[in-house]
């Protein structure tokens, strides 16, 4: 073959080999080029720091670098979930809950980041229904809700502090069912909650499965039911539509988020893994045993219709029952 046209081949053959390089799957193969930080809003031993260590070393052997667990406390998560928001170093992502996403705009007016454009979402990792929990003597069924509107503003009802899940899940349930006029007593909490309820300063309180079932085991509480469909995490509590709630389903949730600017690169790369990773059965199990049931599949447009949904219920009980946090 002549030089000139030796020559032109090679050119084509490199041509072609940065086209392939170039594309969207071969980028994706690029990411992560270093470590990559997992930013958590709560303390070692907290349900969202469970559920970031669960995944952590299965996506580090998927990604095929380490991903280290970084616990960023503060302000309910917020301060974790505004680093993660800023971040531009394509590497970080973070662990976030509930509030984070759908109802801290609307508490904190002076909130660093926007749930709604601020973000990538990437997947749910974990879920857990509360449960209604009351005195051990209180009746069960649909008779507890008639003898708690009965009492009216005289039973009090704890939570976690002002804002939180549980505390916004109670006014909606207070919403759902006529009468109801339990008064919010804020702990720092679960633990503080139960103390509250052992000794009985409040009535109920929602709770995880995981706390709220020893002391139901233990007779010292009566579970009333669970705040969704029957549910794995606490098999032998019926649904609170079992007692006439109608229209009312709420969950904790964790999801894993990158900033709105992560690339194009990381999302498909981490979309082509986590599938695996969440249906792992180690990761399930690990999950399953720190009170969350891993999401049936991996997907970011669940997540996203997920927050929207939510933040349109949170939004709306905040702004009709006027909560604030002074």
């Amino acid at each position: 073959m002549p030089v000139h046209l030796q020559k032109r081949a090679w050119l084509g053959a490199l041509a072609l080999l940065g086209l392939l390089a170039s594309t969207p799957h071969a980028l994706a193969e690029t990411w992560p080029s270093k470590p990559v930080h997992l930013l958590v809003g709560f303390p070692g031993g907290s349900t969202p720091d469970g559920a970031a260590r669960a995944i952590a070393e299965p996506l580090s052997k998927a990604l095929g670098q380490p991903v280290i667990v970084e616990n960023k406390v503060g302000s309910s998560g917020n301060i974790a979930t505004a680093q993660i928001a800023k971040a531009t170093d394509d590497h970080t992502l973070g662990i976030v809950i509930n509030g984070n996403l759908t109802s801290a705009k609307m508490l904190f007016p002076q909130l660093p980041y926007d749930p709604a454009r601020d973000f990538t979402f990437l997947t749910l990792v974990g879920t857990a229904p509360l449960v209604l929990v009351a005195q051990p003597d209180a009746p069960g069924g649909k008779a507890f809700f008639d003898t708690a509107a009965a009492a009216g503003d005289k039973w009090n009802y704890g939570s976690v502090g002002t804002g939180s899940v549980a505390h916004l899940g109670m006014e909606l349930l207070k919403a759902r069912v006529p009468g109801l006029a339990a008064v919010h007593v804020p702990y720092q909490g679960n633990p503080f909650v139960v103390t509250g309820l052992l000794g009985k300063q409040i009535e109920m309180a929602l709770m995880p499965p995981g706390i709220a079932q020893p002391q139901i085991k233990a007779g010292k509480l009566k579970a009333i039911g669970v705040t969704s469909s029957r549910s794995t995490l606490a098999p032998d509590i019926p649904p609170l539509s079992d007692a006439g709630v109608k229209d009312f389903q709420l969950e904790v949730w964790t999801a894993l988020v990158g900033p709105a600017k992560l690339s194009k690169a990381a999302q498909d790369r981490l979309a082509s893994v986590l599938p695996a990773v969440l249906q792992d059965a180690g990761v399930r199990q690990k999950l399953f045993s720190q009170g969350w049931q891993a999401p049936a599949t991996a997907s970011a447009v669940a997540l996203k219709s997920r927050v929207q949904d939510e933040a349109k219920i949170m939004q709306n009980i905040i702004t009709s029952r006027r909560i604030k946090i002074e």
